[in-house]
């Protein structure tokens, strides 16, 4: 795991948010050295959990007007509450206030004068029961002023070797692309494994080729490695395939759906 030298200077940060995100980032702010000034979730229950991880972090149950002070506040809630929390909130004169969404834009801190607007976007996947290495995860930052960027840069640099400033046109096409490559790989395998069982098949029997595809994946264009039916335009295998999904009709319009993509694209 690569190591990262301690930050020159501790920041505060004012951690708003409980959720998966927020319970693995708060505590790997603070083993690099930051000091969590405050936890503050909608969850009271795993708002207080985080607190307890979180040496010397106060609890809030409930936003004062204003906050309390704090270097650099953390939004770490769901995308569609960033801009009620942003307006609903009395923040300091010049507060440095920063989302972790991957899909919205800068300008969402349009209209909050008294607030530097800023974006620190883990490219990560968080999971209950998931240990994140950090240093290994790309953070992506954008910021309305060079001194926001400086410090949430600082910020970044402090727990991640991998720091991209990226607008947010760019973070966006990184996140639908993340979407293709986690979420929708997540499901389909969900499916794979849906299908083993309904056979009395272990679903350990795939791991050997999902990690080859995957390591495939990683060292060549995706597009020039594909293999399979689809792309041999094996009309035999394809249809003896359409006929074992008969019983799911939603499985087998995906599959059709696919089988066209990878044909469109050899």
């Amino acid at each position: 795991m690569p190591q990262l030298p301690r930050p020159s200077t501790s920041l505060r940060i004012g951690l708003l948010g409980t959720g998966k995100v927020a319970s693995q980032l708060g505590p790997g702010l603070a083993a690099v050295g930051h000091r969590i000034a405050f936890v503050w979730g909608r969850n009271g229950q795993r708002a207080t959990a985080l607190a307890d991880q979180l040496p010397g972090a106060q609890l809030l149950s409930v936003l004062p007007a204003p906050l309390p002070p704090a270097d650099v506040y953390l939004l770490a809630v769901p995308d569609a509450a960033v801009a009620p929390l942003l307006q609903s909130t009395t923040w300091p004169a010049g507060a440095l206030v920063a989302h972790l969404a991957g899909a919205l834009p800068l300008d969402v801190f349009a209209g909050q004068a008294a607030v530097r607007g800023g974006v620190f976007y883990p490219l990560q996947t968080f999971s209950p029961g998931r240990t994140i290495d950090w240093p290994t995860v790309p953070l992506c930052i954008e910021a309305a002023d060079p001194a926001t960027e400086a410090t949430l840069l600082e910020l970044a640099r402090s727990l991640s070797s991998q720091v991209l400033r990226l607008d947010s046109a760019q973070r966006l096409k990184l996140h639908v692309a993340a979407v293709f490559a986690n979420n929708f790989t997540n499901h389909l395998l969900g499916v794979a494994d849906a299908l083993l069982a309904e056979a009395g098949l272990s679903p350990t029997l795939l791991a050997p080729l999902v990690r080859e595809t995957v390591d495939k994946a990683l060292a060549h264009p995706p597009f020039a490695v594909q293999t399979g039916p689809a792309a041999r335009r094996d009309a035999l295998t394809l249809a003896a395939h359409r006929t074992a999904l008969a019983e799911h009709p939603a499985w087998r319009a995906l599959y059709e759906q696919l089988t066209a993509s990878i044909q469109a694209h050899l």
